[in-house]
């Protein structure tokens, strides 16, 4: 997966969060998402990356909202 192909799939996870997660404002979805980013920054492969940041930006979500 190349780095235009990921940013598309992790807008298509903000997207997916920010319906998932309606009583949050959608800057609070994109900011949970972009703050796990960097912890996959460095990782050689790239094909599951958004998976993971769906994970670890869904986990902080329900922390949010309790």
């Amino acid at each position: 997966m190349d780095r235009s192909e990921e940013n598309r799939a992790i807008d298509e996870v903000i997207d997916r969060l920010a319906q998932q997660f309606p009583q949050l404002p959608a800057d609070d979805v994109a900011a949970a998402v972009n703050e796990t980013r960097p912890e996959f920054d460095h990782a050689p492969i790239r094909d599951f990356i958004p998976l993971f940041i769906e994970r670890d930006a869904k986990a902080r979500l329900r922390e949010l909202v309790g």
